[in-house]
């Protein structure tokens, strides 16, 4: 049986890069997030654990990341 539709591509390549870019910006916060080992295990450094990058900054590339993504998911192919 012959389908009469035709196919087209849901996402352009201009979605695919939009989505390729919030997951680098997620990946980035993770890694911010993952960060601050300690030489040794039996001191705690509350600098590394509670510091600004890690506190503040990872969380919000986290959630730029999400935002890029619902906007690639959502934003219509040009043409």
């Amino acid at each position: 049986m012959t389908d009469n539709k035709s196919s087209f591509p849901i996402f352009s390549r201009e979605n695919y890069i939009w989505m390729l870019a919030g997951i680098v910006v997620m990946a980035i916060g993770m890694f911010m997030l993952a960060g601050g080992k300690s030489e040794d295990p039996n001191v705690f450094d509350a600098d590394k654990v509670y510091g600004f990058w890690r506190i503040t900054v990872a969380p919000i590339l986290i959630l730029a990341g999400l935002v890029i993504e619902v906007f690639a998911i959502f934003r219509k192919p040009k043409g």
